[in-house]
């Protein structure tokens, strides 16, 4: 007997204006994950796989660096971390994943959040596990430390997020390395990984108007997260902190208005903890952070960095067109190529469609 399912996960934009480490979006484009499972006819790929997959990957870049044995994808290798954390030793024989992968890589679009939530919803899947979202969150929580685009993709909206405070026995489960909680085909049959705790994360959707769309203006290079994180200072001034908090208290309302309000979006938008320090890494940042407002371009409510960058985020209502190609001659400029989508909040979040037994 046969069964099939698809997994669809959404794209993020994390950091949102002042919302550093803090806000998120899911954005309807989704990574896709087309499962069957047929044991009475397993493939010879899923035979000399370590854990019985065939998988397969397309996307629209390069799909040469992405592995596709099990136990090295970042999509199979999420889900064997919660098979084993729950009992089961591996994939069903036969069991064959098509992954389909629009998100571009690097980019600040949470491609690799996306990727550990379609592994989490994978296991549940494949034991039968009936876990809710809140707990196949806190699976995706012990992989990625940072809720703001983890949480977006799992639960779709405009969220904000946050870690709960962890006692030490929790603390030490909860900060580990995936190849550290993950066994290798060969440890022992008796090794289980650390479970996740209960409730990690807390998370709350805000309004959104949905005349709000997001333009998504794409570099052409990646940006390491390591690298991102390198740039940031260990402390702050008080006045810059002071400074995101008043804003993010304002954002969270005024994207929900009925008639949103651009000079009130575009200037609760701005930060002071993170894009500064990030613009050495993006050529052409400063001055398309700078001289794409309201007034110059009708229709624009706001613009951000997505995630670490180097994507950009324009929140509009109209003009998708101009701002986009105006922001993409901006950074032609200095020399960097982009393209551009036009994207909408994927309000469901990742979602499991299942088909009928064959």
């Amino acid at each position: 007997m046969a069964r099939e399912f698809t997994i669809k996960v959404p794209a993020s934009s994390a950091n949102i204006g002042p919302g550093f480490d803090v806000l998120g979006i899911g954005l309807n484009l989704y990574l896709s994950l087309s499962v069957s499972v047929n044991e009475s006819s397993p493939s010879e790929k899923s035979i000399n796989d370590p854990y019985n997959v065939d998988l397969s990957y397309t996307s629209e870049g390069n799909n040469d660096s992405v592995p596709l044995q099990s136990d090295l994808n970042l999509i199979t290798k999420t889900a064997l971390y919660v098979l084993h954390a729950n009992g089961v030793r591996s994939f069903p024989k036969g069991t064959k994943i098509k992954v389909n992968n629009p998100i571009p890589l690097g980019r600040g679009l949470g491609s690799s959040g996306s990727a550990i939530v379609a592994g989490v919803l994978l296991a549940n899947e494949i034991g039968g596990f009936g876990f809710d979202k809140n707990r196949c969150l806190d699976y995706c929580l012990m992989i990625e430390r940072h809720p703001d685009n983890i949480t977006a993709t799992m639960m779709g909206g405009f969220v904000g997020s946050f870690l709960r405070n962890l006692s030490n026995d929790e603390n030490d489960k909860v900060h580990q390395d995936l190849n550290l909680i993950l066994p290798s085909p060969q440890t022992s049959p008796d090794f289980i990984p650390s479970n996740a705790p209960l409730n990690l994360g807390t998370h709350v959707k805000y309004p959104w108007n949905p005349m709000i769309k997001c333009i998504a203006v794409i570099p052409q290079f990646e940006v390491k997260t390591e690298d991102s994180r390198n740039v940031l200072p260990n402390t702050y001034e008080k006045k810059d902190v002071v400074f995101n908090l008043q804003r993010l208290a304002v954002l969270t309302s005024a994207v929900g208005d009925l008639k949103p309000n651009p000079r009130v979006i575009y200037n609760s938008m701005q930060d002071s903890l993170h894009q500064p320090y990030r613009k050495v890494l993006i050529p052409g940042l400063t001055d398309v952070l700078s001289n794409f407002t309201p007034e110059s371009h009708d229709g624009l409510l706001g613009i951000c960095l997505s995630g670490a960058g180097p994507t950009i985020l324009c929140l509009a209502t109209k003009n998708f067109d101009k701002i986009a190609n105006d922001i993409i001659e901006q950074f032609k400029s200095h020399d960097v190529v982009c393209e551009w989508k036009l994207l909408e909040v994927a309000n469901e979040g990742a979602i499991v469609e299942h088909s009928s037994k064959l």
